[in-house]
């Protein structure tokens, strides 16, 4: 045997621990036409990996990377209905995470103390967790948008059935949190990639429903061994169940990050050892590895800000910041590629100034029409009347000023109108996180400018740019070298795992002490399932039918800022100036350049881009030779 596996002898004692799904048994539930019966076959726990391809979509984070290659799946709700409390906190999976909260409903109506749940309402279970000697689970129901929780001990009877769930699943979510331990999973595949090739195991054109089967290995202890052992499927052994004649002290209580955050309050802070430790964790070596002594000294939930690294190749890095981050950061320009999303970005602090990268011909002469290297501020969204085909038709615009050389013009765009614009930034302040996410809305394109001098790498000061996208909470375990309790770091439980065997627990420490948080690189999927369920999506007014083509010429932001842009009123206080007053006064002359630092800053972003290939002002000059 090798690895954590082992070897058993006739009458070896060992206290079983857990069981962990090693592989997917799939079968097929209907029989498809011109096809023969398929045979069950095995789904890799990673199916079918993840592939991203670029492209737009109309969300909170405007230039997101959506799933094009990922197989996803939906839960069909088991008929089978649980007779016990108990017997669904033994089959699934309740934790702190959202997928940890499974709904069911009660055939009859269930009289409580203080509320009454009725036939058929959808009760989520959100922990498990002892209350005055008693474990019982925390639940809740929502009416009228607001959440009324109450809590079911174990023994409490009926028959419970799983509720309809209308989300969407990968498989490793599913195997995580979605397979009960005694019951087969149901599941319907709703999305892949039009490319079916010989890694794909489904017909053709199959969209059906699929019965996954686990297969478990089982994870123990034995009584002289303080690593885990897995015992494999297959080894046929005969056992005997003695749990009610054995001294648990007999062996080790090992626990894992998710065990301990499910703990109560009260428990903490204890004194446990690390038996098996996190692979690839950033904190350092000397506290998280086999042998060591840390004392964890409670659970919480904290804030972060998502973020990303500013490129235009993949693959790009992805951050979680914490809130404490003590570097400083400079404002980046943002790209806009619809004037809907010009419309979510402004701000009653600054005006929006942006410059058009694209060029727009409406098909109403009601609508302004865009060149290339045309300036704009931004103020407000309206409606207008245009005429289409003799008849009055209303239309969503955004209404803004163009800037011309001696004096601003009123201009309308419609919010469906496709174009490009780069921000022109003013502001050369430098701002910590906390006044980032006071003063403006996410998401927002920053630089450090200043790196945290109190952490030994910053990795963040190496990044060309970033892009913070949201704030988030995430739950969260403190701990300490118990040689050191003072320092403590913070360990993020979804995404750190690891297992330790309890010690004893410690007197409360009262003492205050210095917490070290770390800046989280996440990997790509993290990254997306934190933007599935994070996100709010925020739709654009439909689309009129396309207009004929028109000529539309792009420039590299380089070209925009040396030569194509005018220039602005010596003091961006001007920008304010009320509409109507500057279309009628004498302005003086503006025709300067943009200021120095909005030339760097879009040389910046034109560097970046021009290092993943050729920039569009190289092919400008192509076609030109071409002509030639």
């Amino acid at each position: 045997m090798f690895g954590n596996e082992c070897c058993l002898s006739t009458g070896e004692v060992i206290k079983i621990t857990g069981l962990k799904i090693k592989k997917i048994i799939a079968e097929i539930c209907e029989h498809i036409e011109g096809c023969e019966s398929p045979q069950p076959f095995e789904l890799p726990m990673n199916f079918p990996g993840t592939v991203y391809d670029n492209h737009f979509s109309f969300v909170k984070l405007h230039c997101l990377y959506i799933y094009n290659s990922v197989c996803l799946f939906k839960i069909v709700a088991d008929k089978t209905p649980y007779l016990t409390m108990e017997e669904i906190t033994r089959a699934i999976h309740i934790g702190p995470s959202r997928l940890g909260h499974p709904c069911f409903y009660h055939q009859k109506d269930i009289k409580l103390e203080n509320l009454i749940v009725k036939q058929g309402e959808q009760i989520m279970l959100n922990s498990v967790e002892e209350i005055n000697g008693e474990i019982m689970v925390n639940c809740g129901v929502v009416r009228n948008h607001q959440n009324h929780s109450f809590t079911l001990p174990l023994s409490q009877e009926g028959e419970f059935f799983e509720c309809e769930d209308e989300h969407i699943y990968t498989l490793k979510e599913i195997v995580e949190w979605k397979i009960p331990k005694n019951r087969p999973r149901t599941v319907k595949l709703t999305d892949f990639s039009n490319k079916w090739d010989l890694t794909n195991p489904f017909p053709k054109g199959f969209y059906g429903a699929l019965i996954l089967k686990p297969v478990y290995e089982i994870q123990g202890v034995m009584k002289f061994r303080k690593d885990i052992v897995r015992i494999l499927p297959s080894l046929d052994v005969e056992v005997k169940d003695i749990t009610d004649s054995s001294d648990a002290n007999w062996f080790l209580q090992l626990l894992s990050t998710q065990d301990l955050y499910e703990m109560t309050s009260k428990e903490f802070p204890i004194v446990a050892e690390v038996i098996e430790a996190p692979q690839g964790n950033q904190l350092p070596r000397s506290i998280l590895q086999p042998g060591k002594t840390i004392v964890i000294h409670k659970k919480y939930q904290a804030s972060r800000i998502l973020a990303s690294e500013i490129r235009s190749n993949f693959p790009k890095r992805h951050f979680l910041i914490p809130t404490s981050y003590k570097g400083k950061f400079k404002r980046r320009p943002r790209e806009f590629p619809t004037a809907y999303d010009l419309e979510i970005a402004k701000s009653e602090k600054e005006p929006l100034h942006v410059v058009a990268t694209k060029a727009f011909h409406p098909a109403h002469d009601e609508l302004s029409s865009v060149s290339v290297g045309d300036q704009f501020l931004v103020h407000h969204s309206q409606t207008t009347e245009v005429l289409s085909e003799g008849i009055k038709k209303v239309v969503n615009v955004l209404a803004c000023e163009k800037i011309l050389k001696k004096s601003y013009e009123a201009a309308l765009l419609p919010l469906y109108m496709e174009g490009g614009f780069v921000e022109v930034i003013h502001d050369k302040k430098q701002y910590h996180i906390s006044e980032l996410r006071a003063q403006f809305r996410l998401p927002f394109n920053v630089k450090v400018s200043v790196r945290d001098l109190s952490i030994e790498e910053d990795i963040l000061a190496a990044t060309p740019g970033l892009r913070l996208e949201e704030a988030i909470t995430d739950s969260y375990l403190l701990i300490s070298d118990f040689a050191n309790p003072k320092e403590c770091w913070e360990i993020p439980v979804g995404r750190l795992n690891m297992t330790v065997q309890l010690v004893s627990n410690l007197s409360q420490d009262t003492e205050s002490f210095l917490v070290r948080t770390l800046i989280e690189e996440i990997t790509e999927e993290q990254y997306y399932m934190m933007r599935r369920y994070e996100s709010s999506f925020l739709h654009p007014p439909p689309r009129p039918p396309k207009h004929p083509s028109v000529g539309e010429t792009k420039v590299t932001l380089l070209t925009l800022a040396e030569e194509k842009t005018v220039g602005l009123p010596k003091s961006p206080k001007s920008l304010h100036v009320d509409l109507s007053k500057k279309l009628h006064s004498n302005q003086p002359d503006l025709d300067s350049k943009v200021p120095a630092g909005c030339q760097n800053d879009l040389a910046d972003l034109e560097k970046e881009r021009s290092k993943s290939g050729a920039t569009a002002v190289a092919e400008i000059f192509k076609n030109e030779k071409h002509q030639k």
